[in-house]
């Protein structure tokens, strides 16, 4: 079974959406800030990490930078809502820093399950 790290703020976001990546047969190991991802990263050794780009202690660009300096050929999704700026520019920023591939919320269920599949598949 294919394991994901899911980092979001969003608890209602989260939950729903880790709900669907399990009924796809993915692991999820979830939390709501990127502090906590290097270590969970190392725990886990997820097969992708999906991050949200606009949280409180740590943000999703920051969080791809950590991670991309600890593994270089790591998939990683970046999503993003918005918040304090414009979602386009967070995702364009995120793509340049290291994101494999961008969604903007909300995004289609369908969507983003194929982007994880041509992650996986690469």
């Amino acid at each position: 079974m294919k394991r994901i790290l899911l980092i979001d703020d969003d608890e209602h976001f989260r939950e729903m959406f880790a709900e669907l990546l399990k009924r796809n047969d993915y692991l999820v190991i979830e939390t709501n800030d990127g502090r906590y991802a290097k270590n969970l990263y190392l725990e886990h050794s997820p097969d992708i990490v999906i991050t949200d780009i606009i949280m409180p202690d740590k943000e999703g660009i920051e969080t791809i930078l950590e991670l991309r300096k600890m593994n270089k050929s790591m998939k990683i999704i970046a999503i993003s809502g918005g918040g304090r700026t414009n979602a386009v520019d967070n995702l364009r920023s995120a793509k340049l820093l290291g994101a494999n591939l961008v969604f903007e919320k909300p995004f289609e269920n369908k969507e983003i399950l194929a982007g994880i599949e041509k992650l996986l598949n690469s």
